[in-house]
């Protein structure tokens, strides 16, 4: 087992475990919400931001990818996390205004508005990569990508065409955070029904 502390409380985790992993076993609260333990972590939305102190040492990690060590010194509340988690929250505001779990969360660090500007008033997702992460690694079908870079990034079908291999089994439904798959889902698969006849 391997020995650190969280906010000054000794814990211990096995070889392999995130820091995330570790304080949730612990009861202890970190935000998330690209993190869901049937899939691979990637770090995407950055609310589970945590600070590593030694002396006067510190920095910011990801704590769902940053892997627990011995001695590690974490703090899950300070103000510089409470600062980074206010400005991902804002920034989430401003790319999912319609999504109420996103203003639910927000309201809960006390941000109500965001100083940055709204493309798509009507948006929930925020391509936090779940979907595509469910379909590969559990499901073992790859029917939905991550399309575009940058600020044109979006969810959507390989080739940005509906495809026929998707099995309609709504793991990725159930996985969004936001429920914004439940609008997109139509337009990634193509013929559930040509999927099932190839895999019987």
């Amino acid at each position: 087992m391997i020995t650190f502390k969280i906010n000054d409380e000794e814990v211990q985790a096995r070889p392999g475990w995130t820091v995330l992993e570790t304080a949730r076993e612990y009861g202890i609260e970190i935000p998330t919400l690209c993190f869901h333990p049937a899939v691979s972590s990637s770090g995407a939305c950055r609310l589970c931001m945590v600070e590593l102190r030694e002396g006067s040492w510190s920095k910011l990690v990801a704590s769902c990818i940053y892997p627990v060590a011995e001695g590690l010194q974490v703090y899950t509340d300070t103000e510089r996390v409470r600062n980074v988690r206010r400005w991902v929250l804002e920034m989430l505001l401003a790319a999912c205004p319609a999504s109420p779990e996103i203003v639910q969360l927000a309201a809960k660090y006390n941000v109500i508005r965001s100083r940055f500007a709204s493309k798509d008033p009507d948006q929930t997702c925020f391509v936090c990569g779940l979907c595509a992460r469910v379909c590969e690694e559990v499901v073992g079908l790859s029917a939905i990508a991550t399309v575009d870079r940058g600020i044109h990034k979006r969810v959507g079908a390989p080739f940005a065409r509906p495809t026929d291999i998707c099995v309609a089994c709504g793991s990725c439904i159930t996985i969004c955070p936001t429920g914004a798959m439940q609008k997109i889902f139509d337009s990634v698969r193509g013929e559930p029904a040509t999927a099932l006849t190839q895999l019987a």
